[in-house]
């Protein structure tokens, strides 16, 4: 998988509008049938068939939360919004492939909006791991065993040179992750099947109203459901040397081990729809209790790898 330094991005006007027009949520998708005529088309339908094929709802249901994701504290003093499980959000879903043991994993994603329309986030403790990830592919609004949206097939992801080289601690505030999907067998892309967010770079640390979405790595069901809490979120200055930094923090209960990656999101004025401004992640890879939660800040350094992701698509 592609490990870009953000220091490398070029500094090219086009790329910089094409950004800026996505952010803003007027770029449209691109069409499907991509340039490099039907030897492209028909590989990545194949592709696209072969891994709806292998995420059978046994193996999602199997699938364990990434590595480094567990959050096994005790509760906090003082009372916790609840939490509930639903059937989820179309642009919200589970990226799932098997590690190097051949074991399942899944960690959370949420669809950004993009000129390609072919990005999504995610926290990067998730998909830092060197392992091979097999089968690796995205699937919106997973539940209940369910592809409602069928699978798209992860093609590159882009996280910051810093937090390979500091590591979940001290390069906690790098937690965050642009990740490039594949069309699914219909050559759809996932922005055009499901519809996407905004990304919003430096929202603010103070938020009345946000809504928390997470993947549980336990359930008391057969098959498992997302979690759904509305929460108020402000600004966390870390006075742990090993992960130094400010963070979102934010109060729902359950979002135990399996959440990271999933989304922080508040709704814009009128009909702008809502935007993403932060994932499950950051200070001690996304908090030590199930019921308090962070996310590293979105800054310039996301919209850097968002840049490159754009630009690899191109």
């Amino acid at each position: 998988m592609h490990r870009p330094r953000t220091g490398s991005v070029p500094a090219l006007l086009a790329a910089a509008l094409l950004a800026a027009t996505a952010l803003l949520g007027l770029a449209a998708p691109v069409p499907a049938a991509a340039a490099g005529g039907g030897v492209r088309e028909v590989r990545e339908e194949r592709e696209a068939l072969t891994a709806d094929a292998y995420w059978t709802p046994a193996r999602m249901l199997a699938a364990r939360p990434a590595e480094g994701t567990e959050r096994p504290g005790a509760r906090p003093a003082g009372p916790v919004p609840p939490s509930h499980p639903f059937n989820g959000l179309p642009q919200v879903g589970t990226f799932f492939w098997t590690d190097g043991h051949n074991t399942g994993r899944f960690c959370g994603g949420t669809v950004v909006r993009s000129p390609h329309g072919d990005l999504a986030v995610s926290a990067a403790h998730c998909l830092r791991s060197p392992d091979p990830k097999k089968q690796f592919s995205f699937v919106p609004q997973y539940h209940d065993g369910l592809k409602p949206h069928g699978v798209f097939p992860v093609r590159a992801i882009h996280i910051d040179q810093r937090y390979y080289d500091l590591g979940t601690g001290k390069g906690a505030r790098w937690d965050f992750a642009v990740v490039r999907l594949g069309p699914r067998a219909d050559g759809r892309t996932v922005q055009r099947a499901v519809g996407a967010y905004k990304l919003a770079i430096r929202p603010g640390y103070t938020h009345d109203r946000v809504r928390l979405v997470g993947y549980p790595g336990n359930s008391d069901t057969t098959y498992p459901k997302p979690l759904d809490c509305t929460s108020s979120t402000h600004r966390y200055t870390s006075t742990d040397p090993g992960a130094p930094g400010d963070f979102l923090e934010i109060a729902c209960a359950g979002y135990v081990g399996g959440t990271s990656g999933g989304p922080f999101l508040v709704r814009g004025p009128g009909s702008s729809g809502w935007s993403v401004i932060g994932v499950i992640g950051g200070y001690h890879t996304g908090g030590d209790t199930p019921d308090i939660s962070y996310s590293s800040y979105f800054t310039d350094d996301l919209l850097a790898l968002y840049r490159q992701a754009v630009e690899e698509g191109d």
